[in-house]
């Protein structure tokens, strides 16, 4: 009886399985011929195992939506101006509260310091981003912009949606009149930073102290309205479901439908060393699908970045087949994941040969994906 019990749950089991890849295979189906997949076939693509036809069906629309051949880069520094931060974080091993003796503040002799290194070796965009300091504001941060743009012609790929928030909430200004003040110093567009997992229930177990989902889209689409292109980030693998990681990839596939302002998309994975939320990072495999299923589902975003700083150069290499076309920034120092384990690091002719090593061309672009030169 026993047995006969087991081999009727086995065979349930089977049927299970299969009707899961048959369905699973007609939303890839129609992915691939360009249809927009729904947010349940999204969420139907996270149950499906078969990597290899994820990847598949993903590289077939990236080579449609970026230049199949090519595979672009840019050279930047990004710049840690405070680990000074009042968020406190569960994920983030970087920052430390006020009157920490670890803490500082860059002043901005010493940014531009920095900026002078990266401007020398090349670098045509400055990723400048720090904690939520107290009593750091908007004049402060004004200041330290305008003298790098007086200085270096660099773009300014700088500060997340939560620090605009922040900022804001300590001048008493409304988000667009600290963006207009921001871009008037020198501020040329914003990094997708602070997104996590945009859910509410996911940012108030990780996050609770930090800008909302509403106010991160908020800032996006206020950052768009003002003509300030922006790029998307997701960091995954914590304690998020699939379910809440196509939540918030549905909030940016709706975002970019209306204003178009996203440039790329980068998702990159939770790691875990030295942080209050623990837990062990998310492998290869997990990482490749979400990448997948990201370029299937965001069919409105034409760059995907490969994360090397969190998955090596190596995995990089495999990512430029399920999905991703770019392989971001050099980026000549990096504290905050380095921090909380991550110990990636690479030259350009590294990044450049890890390129051609995956058989493509590479190409270095500006922030704006622009590459007149290639």
């Amino acid at each position: 009886m026993e047995a006969r019990i087991a081999q009727s749950a086995s065979k349930r089991h089977t049927m299970t399985e299969d009707h899961r890849s048959s369905e699973a295979e007609g939303i890839l189906e129609r992915a691939a011929a360009g249809e927009r997949i729904s947010e349940e076939e999204c969420l139907a693509l996270f149950g499906f195992n078969d990597l290899p036809r994820l990847g598949a069906v993903a590289h077939r629309i990236r080579l449609r939506k970026a230049p199949p051949e090519i595979v672009t880069y840019v050279v930047d520094r990004n710049i840690n101006y405070t680990n000074i931060c009042i968020s406190g974080c569960a994920f983030c091993a970087f920052y430390r509260e006020p009157g920490s003796p670890e803490g500082y503040v860059l002043s901005p002799e010493e940014v531009l310091a920095k900026v002078a290194e990266a401007v020398e070796a090349g670098a045509t965009q400055i990723l400048m981003q720090g904690g939520l300091h107290p009593t750091f504001g908007l004049e402060e941060m004004e200041r330290t912009l305008s003298a790098v743009k007086e200085r270096f012609p660099v773009h300014l790929h700088s500060l997340s949606p939560p620090e605009v928030v922040h900022l804001a909430r300590i001048s008493g200004l409304g988000w667009e009149e600290v963006l207009l003040r921001l871009r008037k110093a020198g501020l040329d567009s914003l990094p997708g930073g602070g997104a996590e997992i945009l859910c509410a229930e996911v940012r108030e177990e990780v996050s609770p102290r930090k800008a909302t989902a509403d106010e991160w889209v908020g800032v996006m689409r206020a950052a768009h309205r003002l003509g300030m292109s922006t790029t998307a980030t997701m960091m995954f693998g914590h304690v998020e479901t699939s379910a809440q990681r196509m939540e918030h990839l549905s909030l940016l596939r709706r975002l970019q439908d209306e204003t178009g302002g996203f440039r790329a998309f980068i998702p990159w994975t939770y790691q875990s060393e030295n942080t209050r939320l623990g837990g062990s990072p998310v492998g290869g495999h997990e990482y490749l699908k979400t990448l997948a299923i990201s370029r299937l589902f965001l069919d409105n975003f034409d760059n995907l970045q490969a994360s090397w700083v969190t998955q090596g150069l190596a995995m990089a290499q495999v990512a430029l087949f399920f999905g991703a076309n770019d392989l971001g920034g050099t980026m000549m120092e990096e504290n905050v994941v380095s921090a909380a384990g991550a110990s990636f690091r690479a030259s350009e002719e590294e990044v450049r040969r890890a390129i051609k090593g995956a058989g493509f061309r590479p190409v270095k672009r500006n922030t704006l994906y622009e590459y007149p030169d290639a």
